[in-house]
């Protein structure tokens, strides 16, 4: 296909270009998954890189920090826990270090990865989500609620958990009579998008269970589809037209009649994958076995669907990650990076916007979602919604110490940002009395750190190190605010329903 520009369209984004780095900075001798399962094979964040790899008898995911570079050795430790291939890996929107896999053992299994990285192989899972009676092949984190994350297996289902308690929340089953191709949360966590194998694109409220609209033949063509909503709420697809086409439509999720735009590309026969970018409103396609990445920016100006140029190589990709904004470099003008998935190599691969200035460049870089959760699991499960919280990433992001030290020890409770919140409410007969130890704790394991208690007596560190210290010490009280404030919330709430059962009203 070939892409006419006509008049010259103003964008700050005309002129990305993508560049692979060198040799000595690529990840070698990685053997990469031969699965057939269509999933991106690699998850990365501003810590860690994590690949589906070949194991023998079972599944496993290579997880290395994102700095490594060179030749991974075969002894490596990896992450095997499950009984069978590992078909898709996700990391956790509000942890750094926690990591789920989903499996053709029918499973979904979460992983707290350490800082630093694996010593020696992971194959006991912090928890274990067994709902589907086939395998699972997609997952999805929640964007802005703590705790709750999305699966869909190959027996038609989407299971919804809440994994601070391990439970199935919410279970859909009749939404879909085949095979579920993707899944995307919109950008306040109130609604998906899917497609399916009978090419019907659906919207769904996944705490009511129900189908909100539903626009069927979204692409014609037999081969897998892909959705993805994107921040204004319009919902992007790739498929197949009738002719084996590969397209890209845009669509208006108030009238699903007809697509805003649609573009017709090749007939190349790989899955396109979108990867979205919600702060630029770019869009990139990676197509499994292409050598090429398409990138696109959506605006509100017809076409609305706007080509801006394609990285191409010599080289097919088996599959690609896609690094959070979090953890791009600033300096560099860097607004997206790929990991390349090649046969036996990990490559990244920078989209540059060309700028002379050294300057901190705010038009390129709005506030981005952080690591805070905007909602606990209960919050959503109760009917609220939220937006993300956003940083700033001026001065450049630097990823945090996992901050789930002390609250991993015990199974269940997995992601709770302090020691209280993952906990299962109390009994209806017993009022909820808030205490301090969950702040205690907090406040201890500040002081406890290594290097933190040489700051406080501290009479030979430098006052860079203080700076230090004190920046780290208001990040926690501010951290601990949201806890009480969130607490606080969850008593008033527990307070009510005590209230109504008394009264009789339930």
């Amino acid at each position: 296909m070939s892409f006419r520009r006509g008049v010259v369209r103003q964008s700050k984004f005309r002129h990305v270009f993508a560049q692979a780095w060198k040799a000595e900075h690529c990840i070698d001798d990685v053997r990469v998954s031969r699965v057939t399962w269509d999933s991106s094979l690699c998850a990365v964040n501003p810590k860690f890189i994590a690949v589906i790899v070949e194991a023998g008898g079972g599944g496993a995911f290579l997880v290395v920090p994102i700095s490594k570079s060179g030749r991974i050795d075969q002894s490596s430790p990896t992450v095997c826990g499950h009984a069978a291939p590992v078909l898709d890996i996700q990391w956790c929107p509000h942890d750094d270090n926690i990591i789920a896999s989903a499996s053709e053992d029918c499973t979904v299994k979460v992983w707290q990865i350490p800082d630093g990285g694996l010593t020696s192989p992971m194959t006991e899972a912090v928890l274990t989500l067994e709902g589907h009676s086939k395998r699972v092949g997609i997952l999805a984190w929640h964007p802005t609620a703590l705790n709750i994350i999305l699966t869909a297996g190959c027996d038609n289902v989407l299971c919804v958990w809440d994994i601070g308690t391990g439970e199935l929340v919410y279970q859909l089953n009749e939404a879909h009579p085949d095979l579920i191709y993707s899944v995307s949360w919109n950008k306040d966590g109130s609604a998906i998008c899917t497609v399916c194998k009978d090419k019907a694109l659906r919207i769904i409220d996944p705490r009511r269970g129900t189908v909100l609209k539903v626009r069927e033949k979204v692409h014609d063509g037999s081969r897998p589809m892909r959705a993805v909503f994107l921040a204004d709420g319009k919902i992007l697809t790739t498929g197949f037209s009738r002719m084996s086409e590969r397209q890209l439509a845009l669509w208006d999720t108030k009238d699903l009649s007809e697509p805003m735009a649609v573009q017709e590309m090749d007939t190349s026969n790989g899955v396109l994958l979108p990867f979205y970018d919600p702060d630029t409103n770019m869009v990139y396609l990676c197509g499994k076995g292409d050598c090429t990445i398409r990138y696109f920016e959506v605006t509100d100006e017809s076409p609305y669907v706007h080509f801006l140029s394609l990285y191409s190589s010599k080289e097919p990709q088996r599959g690609a990650g896609f690094l959070s904004k979090r953890g791009v470099d600033v300096n560099k003008c860097e607004i997206a990076r790929f990991y390349k998935l090649h046969e036996r190599k990990i490559e990244p691969i920078s989209m540059t916007v060309p700028r002379k200035s050294d300057l901190f460049q705010g038009d390129l870089y709005p506030d981005t979602a952080g690591l805070e959760p905007s909602l606990l699991a209960e919050d959503w499960i109760a009917g609220q919604d939220a937006p993300p919280l956003l940083v700033s990433l001026s001065g450049g992001y630097t990823a945090p110490p996992s901050r789930q030290r002390d609250t991993l020890r015990s199974k269940p409770k997995l992601v709770s940002q302090d020691s209280g919140t993952g906990a299962a409410p109390p009994s209806a007969g017993t009022t909820a009395t808030p205490t301090s130890t969950s702040a205690t704790r907090e406040t201890e394991d500040v002081v406890s750190q290594p290097g933190v208690a040489r700051e406080m007596d501290g009479t030979s560190e430098r006052p860079k190190r203080e700076d230090d210290v004190l920046n780290e010490l208001l990040a926690e009280m501010k951290a601990l605010r949201a806890v009480v404030l969130a607490q606080s919330q969850r008593i008033e709430l527990l307070e009510r329903q005590l209230a109504r059962i008394e009264d009789g009203d339930v």
